[in-house]
């Protein structure tokens, strides 16, 4: 009687299934500790950057660089207030909600909850800044400041438009393609950019409201594994499957 080809016995089968899955399990083992340094060297970095923000501006005023680099944007053409105007919507606290259900649309569950998230992260995130720094709005602090449909006054450090663009971009780049990454980072300056071409806030501010949102985006996929769903539909399975399977 001919013999089996080898491999073809079912102790192979049954040895090869195991082999392929440990080689799965090192390899989702070593992507979380890829993913998990990640997000700590990004936590950790946007927060030392807000901590140089929030001393630089501690004493309240506004430095010669900063004022420079505030009148330079300030002081752009008046032809470009209705984009300007338009880019400033993008930080709107309604916009995670209206990504987050984009991002149910295509079954990205995880990336929908975390986007939920950023919304009350960044109602209590930006209360501390505010407590730590006292510092006014461009028309009460920037001599000359050109007001366009802003307050003139208010408590300025940080920028809550930054810290909603720059946490959605952050989740964001965790599942798009690089290109589309790029995009969503290059909208969230140019929201930044626009507050302070309308007279909102100082550029300091909108550093600092963009190094929130990045630490806040780091947390969330600290807890959530946001790119799980897009490597699950990947294998051409749910989340849940996949766990089913391990």
């Amino acid at each position: 009687m001919d013999r089996d080809p080898a491999g073809s016995h079912p102790d192979a089968w049954a040895g090869d299934a195991v082999r392929g899955h440990g080689r799965s399990g090192t390899r989702d083992g070593s992507r979380a500790v890829r993913r998990i340094r990640r997000d700590l060297i990004v936590l950790l970095a946007s927060l030392a950057v807000f901590a140089v923000c929030a001393l630089l501006v501690a004493d309240g005023r506004v430095g010669p660089a900063e004022r420079a680099v505030f009148h330079a944007v300030n002081r752009l053409p008046d032809w470009l207030y209705r984009p300007m105007l338009l880019a400033q919507y993008l930080g709107v606290l309604g916009m995670p909600l209206v990504v987050a259900a984009g991002a149910l649309a295509w079954r990205r569950w995880r990336l929908a909850a975390a986007l939920v998230l950023v919304v009350p992260l960044k109602l209590a995130a930006e209360k501390v800044p505010k407590q730590l720094v006292q510092r006014e709005r461009p028309g009460t602090s920037v001599p000359d400041a050109i007001l366009r449909g802003v307050p003139h006054g208010g408590l300025s450090f940080v920028s809550g438009h930054a810290i909603i663009t720059f946490a959605i971009a952050g989740l964001l780049a965790l599942v798009l393609p690089r290109r589309w990454a790029v995009v969503a980072f290059v909208l969230a300056t140019l929201n930044g950019v626009a507050r302070v071409y309308l007279g909102a806030h100082n550029p300091l501010d909108v550093v600092g409201g963009a190094a929130i949102g990045l630490a806040i985006a780091a947390a969330l996929d600290l807890v959530f594994d946001v790119a799980r769903d897009r490597r699950a539909s990947r294998r051409g399975q749910t989340p849940l499957a996949g766990e089913r399977a391990t």
